[in-house]
């Protein structure tokens, strides 16, 4: 998909859920590594990441960009658009777009080390070694132990 095809494609979206056009500029950024997109106001710039619609399905790169569409839109018309807001969350509702993206598949097993709650057994995988005697399960608030180190 090239430059051209990804400006038609989100400004069919924001006619689509938002009954408003488009007109700013959207762009492929191949360093966005932990995210799908992001809305930078200064410069009224979508960039996204090109890895989502490769690794993904179409279904959820169509929600990245209605995601960063209700940044957009938003701050356009001067209301809340950052994720805290109220009325960012009320339009993402609406629109029934994501709040967050999934892990990239090729992410997801992309980890060092594996920990688990001693009680409820919630697995934590983490790329960065952490002090079990420090943290603890965010389900349970019960002890974690390491599991495996890779």
């Amino acid at each position: 998909m090239n430059d051209k095809e990804l400006h038609q494609l989100v400004d069919k979206l924001s006619r689509q859920f938002f009954d408003k056009a488009f007109e700013d500029k959207v762009i492929f950024n191949k360093r966005l590594r932990t995210t799908g997109g992001r809305y930078i106001p200064s410069k009224r710039l979508i960039e996204l990441n090109p890895k989502y619609l490769v690794e993904t399905n179409h279904e959820e790169f169509v929600g990245i960009i209605k995601h960063e569409l209700c940044h957009y839109h938003l701050h356009i018309e001067g209301k809340g658009f950052m994720h805290r807001d109220r009325d960012f969350r009320q339009l993402l509702i609406k629109t029934n777009s994501p709040r967050h993206c999934q892990a990239l598949p090729s992410m997801k097993d992309d980890f060092k080390y594996l920990y688990q709650c001693k009680k409820c057994g919630h697995q934590y995988k983490r790329r960065r070694r952490i002090n079990v005697s420090k943290y603890r399960c965010g389900k349970c608030m019960k002890p974690l132990a390491l599991i495996k180190e890779t």
